[in-house]
């Protein structure tokens, strides 16, 4: 028989997680030719999430749990589901219901009878999202599919299940800031997408926050391209041009009319436009640098404070 894990990064979802469990468990159960079970990963949190999901785990005897340390995100405890799974395949699922668990059948169809190697969710609208974020998101998946070679879907979602071999590429990837959606596009692979409306959360308030989610764009755009440092090479040629043709005027015009002290305005703002591109450029260098400073201390991307799975195995322990 087949086996299916679904893994359910937490982060302070006490609240969602009851009505989480009411609601998916019942799908995995009713999975025909598939063993299905949960790895609850609960992200250092500070409620009492990792008590409800060891209650979870002791009423239906299978489900496995790993808790971190401190909070390391969502990448770091997708990443450490992914690598403690041993199923033929593998899902990801949010905590907070806004993701369909009555796709998940569907969805697993898709990798097991039609030839496909991904089922993945993606959203068809965004409702209930603030206008501003969703001109920001938009306008973040054009941009990256532009300058990157990673073909990211608007509006995809971590929400998927996967075969085996998509996991193990996935998490053969040694890169300390990780991207995942970018990721799952990068590995390839056959992929079907299944759509669904946006939902709101069953309970809680989202952890991401404007600012988490500029930072998580910036990062994906530093980690699948090299454009903005060809872009900051670019201003920094055409400025230099034009820096060389105005001082070529500038000779030209005292040699013919003299010497003239006006101007002190425009060297002003000459001054300040190209100072401020220099430090655009440098601050563009500096993003790259960081990550690779990152890179090269080779921390691991998360750290296990307690789990019911023998490391480097997948087994499971039991209660």
């Amino acid at each position: 028989m087949n086996t299916l894990e679904l893994i359910v990064p937490c982060f302070n979802e006490e609240e969602a997680l009851p009505a989480f469990y009411e609601s998916v468990a019942p799908v995995l159960s009713s999975l025909k030719g598939v063993n299905a079970s949960f790895i609850f990963v609960d992200d250092g949190s500070r409620d009492n999430t990792l008590g409800a999901i060891k209650d979870f785990c002791r009423k239906d005897g299978k489900s496995k749990y790993i808790s971190f340390s401190r909070n390391f995100g969502k990448e770091a405890a997708m990443l450490a589901g992914m690598k403690m799974s041993r199923a033929d395949f593998v899902g990801i699922i949010d905590a907070d219901l806004q993701h369909s668990p009555e796709l998940i059948s569907d969805m697993l169809k898709a990798v097991t009878e039609e030839d496909y190697d991904i089922a993945a969710a993606r959203r068809l609208d965004r409702r209930g999202e603030a206008r501003i974020k969703s001109a920001f998101s938009r306008s973040f998946y054009k941009l990256i599919n532009k300058i990157s070679d990673a073909d990211i879907e608007d509006g995809a979602q971590d929400f998927r299940i996967m075969k085996r071999k998509v996991v193990e590429a996935i998490v053969s990837m040694p890169e300390y800031n990780r991207f995942s959606k970018g990721i799952f596009s990068w590995v390839g692979f056959k992929t079907k997408w299944f759509e669904h409306e946006n939902r709101e959360r069953v309970a809680g308030k989202t952890k991401w926050s404007f600012w988490k989610l500029f930072s998580y764009a910036v990062d994906g755009i530093i980690g699948f391209s090299t454009a903005p440092l060809k872009i900051s090479l670019i201003i920094g040629t055409c400025t230099s041009i034009l820096g060389f043709l105005y001082a070529l005027y500038t000779i030209v015009k005292t040699l013919i009319f003299g010497a003239d002290v006006k101007g002190y305005p425009s060297i002003i703002c000459a001054i300040l436009i190209v100072g401020g591109l220099i430090l655009i450029s440098l601050g563009i260098t500096g993003e790259y640098v960081a990550r690779m400073y990152m890179e090269v201390k080779n921390r691991p991307d998360y750290i296990i404070n307690e789990t019911n799975i023998i490391p480097d195995r997948g087994y499971f322990k039991g209660e």
